[in-house]
């Protein structure tokens, strides 16, 4: 457990210990795999862990769903003297989330006035995540080009919808506005399917996938790699959630794969469902979230696509920028003002002080171990899972790692944004529906070696070559691979 040791709540230059909140819901992971269950073992919020409970997510803020308090009971809110602007979260995800999205401001002050027992809150709730271990997530609307493949190519996915719906997807201009809402009435049509519909359609498209995916298959390279990712991910959705047409949800969305380090922006009214894995999530301080499928929770599927934005593309996965002249202090800045995150490094043998904030910020050791030091001479033991306050213009705390040790300490830090005009992150409506085209996308004039965005200099192209080129072109000039 960790130190009982309590420090003064009247100083503000102290550095004070937290004592989060835990939640355990069905998706999250069980016993001991889980890093919110160790952190909150480490932290002494609880004594044991428990092998059979799903631990889920790890609260630090004020939210008065789950508040943190400091050693001695005091709550945090009274002691920063007002509530926190964000919400920082551990998440530890053993299968999908919900399909969902968060409203806007004016969103959810209509939600939580018309229904404040499923919407506790009147804030928006935009969030940032960052990575710890290999992340899935289904985030933002595909392309409609793509949509329009899955929809010819999966039968079943297609009977969901209506035709009229298809039309529109098939036949939409390339004006954005057009395609919108080509997309929200495609939405609109598959969420709208009567579940006796979907239930047998799904069935249907199960048996084909399950068939495709086995040894049976003619050859795995004949499906382009994002089809076939999103058909395993369909099977494994629909093994979680059996009898849900949300487990259609990756023809509809991004299915993507965050590494550790890195992390993405989710904007309010932007459509995601997280998979599995474990991430640091910081977040505007709500907890009010709009479902519409792969959960046995209260589903809104009017409200959701009212207010969707209807964006294609993902958002931008961005590992993060160094800050304060220190390559080992990592700031994930989002396009809003409540929060940004840092994460930062100390290596064996080094020491980093962190930087002095202005604001009131909190930070959780998320691994290795180590102590620290400050111009009041507190010595804490940091190890992962315990948490602390920093006041705002508390003297900057010290970092140190001894040089035997194994391990780098890493420590997240979440605080008010103090980097809103050069934000990392955007948000999937930010970043529109620019794609990038593909390693064989290339031009019929090769490309130099030492710069691939360019073609080489005064390179001639040989007879033989070009028509080789050429007959592995298609017609909009993608390269297509040939056939083995």
């Amino acid at each position: 457990m960790a130190s009982q040791h309590t420090y003064s709540t009247d100083s503000k230059s102290n550095v004070l210990p937290l004592r989060p909140v835990i939640k355990d819901y069905a998706w999250g992971i069980r016993g001991l795999d889980s890093r919110v269950a160790r952190y909150a073992l480490e932290s002494g919020i609880i004594d044991e862990v428990d092998p059979d409970t799903p631990y889920a997510e790890l609260w630090l803020g004020t939210h008065p769903s789950g508040p943190t308090t400091l050693r001695d009971g005091t709550s945090l809110e009274s002691t920063v003297g007002g509530p926190l602007p964000f919400l920082f979260k551990v998440l530890s995800a053993g299968k999908a989330l919900s399909i969902q999205a968060h409203p806007c401001k004016e969103g959810a002050k209509t939600l939580h006035k018309n229904n404040p027992t499923n919407y506790v809150d009147d804030n928006h709730k935009p969030e940032l995540a960052v990575a710890l271990t290999p992340f899935e997530a289904m985030c933002g609307f595909r392309r409609l080009e793509e949509i329009a493949i899955l929809i010819k190519k999966h039968p079943e996915f297609a009977a969901c919808i209506s035709n009229e719906a298809k039309l529109q997807v098939f036949l939409c201009s390339q004006d954005e506005e057009n395609k919108k809402e080509a997309l929200r009435s495609m939405f609109q049509s598959f969420m709208s399917c009567p579940p006796e519909t979907s239930s047998e359609q799904l069935k249907k498209l199960l048996r084909r996938l399950q068939t495709e995916q086995s040894c049976e298959h003619v050859h795995p390279h004949e499906e382009p790699p994002w089809e076939r990712k999103c058909s395993r991910a369909i099977l494994r959705l629909a093994q979680q959630f059996p009898g849900d047409a949300g487990a259609m949800a990756p023809f509809l969305l991004n299915y993507l794969l965050i590494a550790p380090g890195e992390s993405f922006y989710m904007a309010a009214n932007e459509p995601h469902a997280y998979v599995a894995g474990e991430i640091i999530e910081c977040m505007a301080c709500s907890d009010n979230v709009v479902r519409a499928g792969l959960t046995p929770k209260f589903k809104d599927v009017e409200n959701l696509v009212s207010m969707l934005t209807y964006s294609q593309g993902g958002p931008t996965i961005n590992a993060g920028t160094p800050a304060y002249g220190d390559n080992r202090i990592m700031r994930y800045t989002p396009p809003t003002g409540e929060f940004e995150v840092m994460i930062i490094t100390c290596n064996p043998g080094e020491d980093i002080t962190l930087p002095k904030l202005p604001v009131p910020a909190v930070f959780i050791v998320i691994e290795g171990s180590g102590n620290t030091d400050n111009n009041d001479g507190q010595r804490l033991v940091m190890r992962p899972g315990r948490s602390y306050y920093l006041a705002a213009d508390c003297p900057p705390l010290t970092l140190a790692v001894n040089a035997n040790k194994r391990g780098s300490l890493r420590i997240a830090l979440a605080h008010e944004n103090q980097h809103i005009d050069d934000p990392t992150l955007s948000s999937a409506a930010e970043v529109g529906t620019k794609q990038w085209s593909g390693e064989f996308a290339l031009p019929v004039e090769v490309r130099s070696p030492s710069n691939p965005g360019t073609p080489r200099a005064n390179m001639s192209i040989s007879p033989m070559a070009k028509m080789k080129l050429a007959e592995n072109l298609n017609g909009s000039g993608k390269y297509i691979v040939p056939k083995l």
